[in-house]
């Protein structure tokens, strides 16, 4: 079992009760596009573990699975999925690192910018009549 088909197996649960998806996210405060990311199995669309294990305590409650069972069904597929080795993960931290430098040096740039516009010292261009 993976992801996806646990997402299934939630889903279907669900809709053998007759309930919407909106009436579960209603009713457990999840938001609709978290419990469509749970159902499809898009694990990287979800918080951490923690709150991915809240989630499913709180819908298995309001669909009337047993709560604990949902819990070690979703805790046997994320045992079974593979770690993402270090260099994977050394890499996306440099990649977020570099996004957030050039998100501050951009936002630094456009501040010194407007800065220089309201002291005065920089001129913007007039339109042509």
């Amino acid at each position: 079992m993976d992801y996806v088909e646990f997402g299934r197996y939630l889903s279907q649960q669900r809709e053998l009760r007759g309930l919407s998806r909106d009436e579960v996210s209603r009713v457990t405060k999840i938001s609709p596009s978290l419990l469509a990311a749970l159902e499809e199995g898009q694990i990287e669309r979800l918080p951490n573990r923690v709150f991915i294990v809240n989630y499913i305590r709180s819908y298995a409650t309001v669909i009337g699975l047993a709560p604990e069972e949902a819990i070690l069904r979703y805790e046997e597929v994320d045992k079974a999925a593979p770690e993402p080795s270090p260099v994977t993960l050394e890499r996306e931290r440099r990649r977020r690192a570099w996004l957030i430098l050039a998100v501050v040096l951009l936002v630094l740039a456009a501040g010194v910018f407007a800065a220089l516009v309201v002291t005065g010292k920089v001129a913007l261009p007039q339109p042509r009549p």
